[in-house]
């Protein structure tokens, strides 16, 4: 008997990678950077299979002076993140 193991993506890791995106693009002197949810998806492995966990991820981050350009439950989300990041 095969045992297969099934390994479910969770908004933690959407986090992590739209976190590093963040800060990459604030060690390069962004001042803003635009994430869309499928951008995001392709980046972890299995992540098209989790794009509700990846737009809560990216909610999740968004601050005063954030923009969400697109934001459809689950299908697509779009928001222009400002640099520097705000801790509240």
């Amino acid at each position: 008997m095969i045992s297969r193991e099934v390994q479910l993506v969770s908004v933690d890791h959407f986090r992590h990678e739209l976190l590093t995106q963040l800060r990459s693009a604030a060690e390069q002197g962004g001042t803003t950077i635009v994430i869309t949810s499928g951008e995001l998806c392709k980046k972890i492995r299995m992540g098209n299979s989790s794009t509700q966990a990846c737009c809560e991820a990216m909610m999740a981050e968004v601050k005063p002076g954030d923009v969400v350009l697109v934001s459809s439950s689950g299908a697509e989300t779009i928001v222009r993140y400002r640099m520097p990041r705000t801790t509240q």
